[in-house]
């Protein structure tokens, strides 16, 4: 059996990245940092001038962000259905009415020129747009009456099959007055050529074959958006658009191996097309009253269109024989609408109520085809011929904040949630939910570098809608379709965390310790619905109450102490584990992983205009064993690492050089099938195999601003 290098990479990198967490502990207890500029610092919030970066040339305000230690930005809209308010990302203090345009995006297309501070808010309150991160970055760009700048990026890429793919963006931004702009358009280059190996063994270890699997997918994303805002003395209009298609083709060919024999004896090749494409629209207004009140509707609509079509065939002697058609269509809009009113109860407490309306739809088709036993021809039959489930949810909230005296802060929430899901098609029917959801985040600043966070939550997931009808499957190819299920609820969770932060002196870095208990009811993962032992069948269903913990340890410290103030080094190692009874298996079993580990480095030599430093990861293996009714995979995955060099040619325009996959590793799988039921216990084959993803990708980019 082939066999991943990970076992031996997972140790020697669980080890060294537990090293530079312990070694910035030590630095903070006993020593000092020289930042690279002062800091202002009020309540819970670090202030970072613009001059503060002026040191590292940035062309963007996303090489501003990145230059602060300990932030890692993940954005506002969650993936999620509805608005909600969390996130951590601000711009001009306000959120960003959009999900796909979302303001994570804004980052890199705003010119670093325009940025008048960067702000990194650790406390809570009413006045934050967003909610529910441990901080929050809140971008401020600089008031005039009349600005503007255009950003460029041309990207490179070259790929190990000689390949070389193209794509670039421009931006135009700026202010007139009270209008504020910003228009881009992006051709993101997404070409792929992944190669798997699979070696398929019999029950004893002996070799029945191999294959080898390569797929060619020249992709290029387009995307195009908008984003205006009108500022008047006590209101303000946002108005975001954005439109994008990512359709392609890709062409996947297989050849099987009889053992010991270097000669197919059997081949497969795919046709496949992809159409993707989307568009959406946002907005905001807001009104700012007298007694310092404040009011917000905002709305965001959108559509996305999913379409793929898979026609397989068969070679054997010379000869091309179809023997699978595979059509799956979908169609996904969100009409979203939100309005909140602020107001302060006294100088200690403020609060804010609101009301959400979400509507969302998906319309789903699905056709197979296999040939006819009589006649050998194609017979398309309609797996799913139309199927539609839509969700009508109306969401009400009110958050309380309470600053208990200088150091402390208590936020309150309370959210009703009431939905209907109805479903046509493949099957009919309507249910009802509503759910009670209350949340408590306090904060305890212990001194002004050192933040307890402590939070109890209850948490509904939203239910992926893909799971309710016939769907396709790109993980097995011995299984073309996955069963829906109507009858599929939330998880329902109880969350409760505990988070120890400090912030080392002088800019010195950020140090960080996060343990959380998750007790979950209705965990989602695969159930046995087969009317027949002999003929498996699974679909997404409950599982019933599962448990996950574990713990969280960030380290992110400037080398100041090797004479480096410039060079950042931020380790991370997360653990945990979970169970949950299982009854494929008819035992417990984890069902979220082990944890992964992380270093990420960087150094700016500010003389030369000069930056490089490489990221790394390394997922825990034995973590997650994917289990269904008639098979068991467990992934082991390779040490990942990221290399770049970045120059300053010039005024406003950086040249990067970037390797992805530097070490070539690749992600490997063990899959063994069952004659029957996985509790029947009869091994029919095991499967092993590895992915290399594409192999190492070289990309340059150059990005520049005037």
């Amino acid at each position: 059996m082939t066999s991943s290098p990970s076992a031996k990479s997972f140790m020697k990198f669980g080890i060294t990245s537990v090293r530079p967490s312990i070694l910035a502990l030590a630095i903070a207890l006993s020593s000092s940092f020289q930042g690279a500029a002062a800091q202002e610092e009020s309540d819970s919030t670090v202030v970072y001038p613009a001059s503060y970066f002026d040191q590292y040339t940035p062309v963007s305000a996303n090489d501003m962000v990145t230059r602060i230690p300990g932030v890692n930005v993940r954005g506002n809209s969650g993936g999620g259905r509805g608005l909600g308010s969390g996130g951590d990302l601000l711009i001009d203090g306000k959120r960003l009415a959009g999900k796909d345009n979302s303001a994570t995006s804004q980052l890199s297309r705003i010119a670093a020129d325009q940025v008048e501070r960067i702000e990194l808010i650790r406390g809570s309150s009413s006045e934050l747009d967003v909610r529910g991160a441990s901080q929050v970055v809140n971008v401020v760009l600089k008031e005039a009456n009349r600005r503007s700048s255009i950003s460029a990026e041309v990207d490179l890429e070259a790929h190990e099959d000689g390949t070389i793919d193209e794509g670039g963006s421009f931006s135009y931004g700026g202010q007139t007055g009270d209008l504020n702009y910003l228009f881009n358009l992006e051709a993101e280059p997404q070409y792929n050529h992944p190669a798997r190996l699979e070696y398929s063994y019999a029950p004893d270890l002996s070799l029945n074959e191999y294959y080898t699997e390569e797929m060619i997918r020249p992709k290029t994303k387009y995307s195009t958006s908008m984003n205006l805002g009108y500022d008047m003395e006590r209101d303000r209009f946002q108005f975001n658009a954005l439109m994008s298609e990512e359709g392609h083709p890709a062409e996947l060919n297989r050849n099987f191996f009889s053992p010991g024999n270097p000669i197919a004896y059997r081949g497969e090749y795919e046709d496949r097309e992809y159409d993707r494409s989307n568009w959406e629209i946002g907005g905001n207004y807001e009104h700012s009253f007298d007694n310092n009140s404040r009011f917000q509707f905002l709305f965001v609509s959108n559509e996305e269109i999913r379409d793929s079509l898979n026609e397989r065939f068969d070679i054997s002697g010379g000869v091309s024989s179809q023997n699978l058609y595979l059509e799956s269509n979908s169609r996904t809009r969100e009409r979203i609408a939100q309005t909140n009113y602020n107001w302060r109860l006294s100088d200690t407490q403020d609060m804010r109520v609101g009301l959400e309306r979400a509507q969302t739809i998906l319309d789903t088709e699905l056709f197979i085809g296999s040939p006819s036993s009589e006649t050998g021809d194609i017979v398309i039959k309609a797996t799913n011929p139309g199927s539609t489930v839509e969700e009508m949810r109306y969401e009400g909230f009110a958050v309380h904040n309470w600053t208990l005296n200088d150091r402390m802060s208590l936020e309150s929430t309370l959210l009703y949630e009431v939905s209907t899901i109805e479903q046509s098609g493949t099957a009919n029917q309507s249910r009802d939910f509503d759910f009670i959801r209350p949340k408590l985040d306090y904060r305890f600043d212990i001194n002004s570098s050192l933040q307890l966070r402590a939070t109890i939550e209850r948490v509904v997931s939203q239910l992926s809608f893909s799971s309710f009808t016939a769907s396709t499957n790109g993980s097995d190819n011995d299984k073309d379709t996955e069963a829906g299920n109507p009858d599929l609820s939330q998880e329902l969770e109880n969350r409760y965390e505990m988070t120890l932060e400090y912030r080392l002196p002088n800019d010195g870095g950020v140090l960080s310790a996060r343990a959380f208990y998750r007790d979950i009811d209705n965990v989602i993962d695969k159930i046995n619905v087969s009317d027949d032992p002999l003929k498996p069948e699974s679909t997404t269903g409950n599982l019933g109450n599962g448990r996950r913990y574990g713990l969280y340890l960030d380290a992110s410290t400037r080398l100041g102490f090797l004479g480096l103030p410039d060079a950042v080094l931020t380790s991370s190692l997360n653990v945990f584990d979970s169970y949950v009874y299982d009854p494929i298996l008819g035992q417990d079993r984890r069902f979220n992983g082990r944890g992964y580990a992380t270093i990420d480095f960087r150094h700016d030599i500010t003389s030369m205009g000069l930056s490089y430093g490489f990221d790394m990861r390394q997922n825990f293996s034995g973590g997650n064993k994917s289990v269904d009714v008639n098979t068991l995979s467990t992934d082991d995955d390779g040490l990942w690492m990221k290399a770049f060099v970045s120059k300053v040619a010039f005024n406003n325009t950086t040249l990067r050089l970037q390797v992805d996959n530097v070490l070539g590793v690749e992600n490997c799988r063990e899959r063994m099938r069952f004659d029957g039921l996985v509790a029947l216990g009869n091994i029919n084959e095991i499967e092993d195999s590895c992915f290399d993803g594409g192999g190492r990708k070289l990309k340059l980019k150059l990005k520049t601003t005037f």
